[in-house]
């Protein structure tokens, strides 16, 4: 087994910031170690989290070691603080990226809280995933790094003297109690320099649109605290240019340190829709309910267009494309030597049937929000490619796969597979009996029926008393349980 490098902060000490397009991660060492600009699949720039010495980074953090952290996030926002607390002061970084800006923003504010702290500010992007060490250009007030094609423009305001270090740059500053300092890095060729009141009106409107968000909440249970932070986290993992929802915004972080489990998740995976919508419906929030479903109907109806009606994918981009080829990157260590790192998620082309139930779940969840007066009904042209995607269902849901867990050892007939294939046909049924229309209702039916007599009959095991994860097998699997969510059982 190869040896566990210990130099990596934890996975679970990172907070993260984001404006709807990506995200960064933000140690509670102060340090940015991941951050993919412009999108959530692009290349990085800060990769160290998978390669310490290769991958780049940002970090804003006192000098010297005796300092303590806290990190924590301002009341229902994701603005970010990391505190730093010795005995000589306080400081604390803010991390935030703005919303609704035409660039894209990562800002960093160091503030004094208490007595006097000297911070170090190191910056050292790498760009394409590590691989292209950028030219550096220094202007007045501004820092240039170009490479792979792509500009990344660093704003350290007035008084701030910066060293180039050959792989970047570094500063090392005071922070008394009630200074601050801002710092600006932007996608392109110029960053904005912000003063002192330019940085305070940016974080509280940046606050103030995540508690307007967050005010749309219609919970009030004893779990209201953590429900809406997980609310927070989804809002960051949606892609506002199309309305995607990426599974998570990271790459070949491990299963397991020094395993091969090592996937890219930063795609759009066709069930987790109707999971979101579901959640995020109960919650109140059905714009952006609407914009996952809208999303999930787009590529329904592009897979549905192309191939007669061919498969949809597992998972697609977040711009709808499908190309996910799988690739390893050998120049990058992996999270505490956990190798391979890989972009690409090669389970996009396997067989997973249970899609086409999350899909059709969340179309007819759009439909239901339409016909009580928000959004739009399902038109005809986009009806009849649905129904082609419900006819080849009917025709294949008997063939194994490699279901939900995406397995790379072979295909199966799961149970769940077939569920989710009774949720298909049954949500088309309902929709087009709502609506009247045009449909197979008759195959539907019947295959509906067969489903769940197959379900009835070779999902359960008489030994066990209880459903299992495929035919002929006695092993149990946590995704029948959705039975009673998706109205298949009591």
């Amino acid at each position: 087994m190869p040896a566990v490098n210990p130099d990596y902060l934890p996975i679970a000490e990172h907070g993260v910031i984001g404006d709807q397009r990506s995200v960064a991660l933000v140690g509670t060492d102060g340090t940015i170690d991941w951050y993919c600009p412009d999108r959530f699949d692009g290349p990085s720039v800060f990769a160290a989290i998978l390669d310490r010495q290769r991958g780049g980074f940002y970090r804003i953090a006192p000098l010297g070691s005796g300092s303590d952290t806290k990190q924590m996030y301002l009341p229902e926002t994701n603005v970010l603080i990391t505190r730093f607390l010795s005995p000589d002061g306080v400081g604390e970084v803010q991390d935030f990226m703005p919303l609704g800006t035409d660039r894209q923003q990562l800002i960093r504010r160091v503030v004094g809280v208490r007595g006097s702290v000297r911070f170090r500010l190191e910056l050292d992007p790498r760009f394409d995933y590590g691989l292209v060490q950028p030219t550096i250009e220094r202007g007045y007030e501004l820092v240039l790094f170009q490479g792979s094609g792509r500009s990344l423009a660093f704003a350290a305001g007035a008084s701030m003297t910066l060293e180039a270090t050959g792989a970047g740059v570094v500063a090392d500053f005071d922070i008394r109690a009630g200074d601050s300092r801002t710092f600006a890095l932007e996608s392109g060729p110029t960053a904005t320099r912000l003063d002192a009141a330019a940085a305070e009106g940016l974080i509280r409107d940046t606050a103030l649109g995540w508690r307007a968000w967050l005010g749309q909440s219609t919970y009030s249970g004893r779990w209201r605290e953590m429900i809406h932070r997980s609310a927070l986290t989804l809002k960051l993992l949606s892609y506002a240019p199309s309305g995607a929802m990426v599974a998570a915004p990271t790459t070949s972080l491990p299963e397991q340190v020094n395993g091969r489990r090592n996937w890219d998740y930063r795609y759009a995976w066709v069930r987790d829709f109707a999971f979101s919508i579901y959640a995020l419906t109960r919650l109140g929030f059905s714009d952006e309910a609407m914009a996952i479903s809208r999303f999930g109907r787009a590529i329904s109806l592009k897979a549905a267009s192309h191939g007669g009606y061919s498969p949809l994918q597992v998972m697609y981009r977040i711009d709808g494309s499908s190309d996910l080829e799988e690739v390893e990157l050998g120049h990058l260590e992996g999270y505490r030597g956990s190798r391979p790192v890989r972009v690409g998620n090669g389970a996009a082309t396997q067989l997973q049937l249970d899609i086409y139930g999350e899909i059709l779940d969340s179309i007819y969840t759009a439909e239901q929000q339409a016909l009580s007066g928000r959004g739009e009904l399902i038109a005809y042209d986009d009806w009849h490619l649905v129904t082609g995607l419900v006819d080849w269902l009917c025709a294949h849901w008997q063939e194994p796969d490699e279901g939900i867990w995406e397995v790379r050892s072979g295909r199966q007939r799961f149970t769940y597979s077939r569920l989710m294939s009774w949720v298909a046909v049954d949500r088309a049924i309902r929709i087009a009996s709502a609506r009247g229309l045009p449909a197979n209702l008759l195959l539907w039916g019947e295959t509906r029926n067969k489903i769940f007599a197959w379900i009835m009959e070779r999902g359960w095991s008489a030994r066990r008393q209880a459903f299992v994860q495929a035919e002929n097998s006695e092993v149990l699997d946590s995704s029948v349980l959705l039975m009673p969510l998706v109205h298949f059982i009591a």
